[in-house]
């Protein structure tokens, strides 16, 4: 799938810090899966496209416009691996930094639905075969 994102010039930009267990949880979704995972807030109505290098967001209204970008996470700056992430939140539209108030917490809980539906590493899927009975009597 090939999703075309289109960005103006950025309104704002600001330093911000991504709770350890999203940042985590975002990563194992990344290394379990493709190189690009799409992230619907159903919540807001908001898609994320993850992957290595940033988090672009999309709101229904404007599917190819980005409306916020976090990037540059900095996981070597944090003294332990339960720290906060620092990035940076690029916002591309004026009410940028009204919808981080809800977004980043939406995107934690819309991260969980999914890898809650992912299967489990190191348990691959099985086929199992169903024996058909014959209708009409035993055999």
């Amino acid at each position: 799938m090939e999703i075309r994102v289109e960005r103006d010039v950025p309104r704002m930009s600001e330093p911000r810090r991504l709770p350890a267990a999203t940042y985590n949880r975002m990563r194992t979704l990344l290394r379990n899966g493709p190189s690009v995972v799409f992230v619907p807030i159903r919540s807001m109505q908001f898609l994320a496209i993850v992957d290595v290098e940033e988090i672009v967001f999309v709101d229904h209204l404007r599917k190819n416009w980005a409306a916020i970008a976090w990037r540059d996470f900095r996981p070597g700056q944090r003294s332990a691996l339960d720290a906060a992430v620092p990035y940076q939140a690029v916002y591309y539209r004026e009410d940028g930094a009204t919808l981080m108030r809800r977004l980043q917490s939406e995107f934690d809980a819309a991260l969980a639905a999914l890898a809650a539906k992912a299967p489990a590493e190191g348990h691959p899927a099985r086929v199992l075969d169903f024996v058909s009975r014959k209708a009409g009597g035993a055999s």
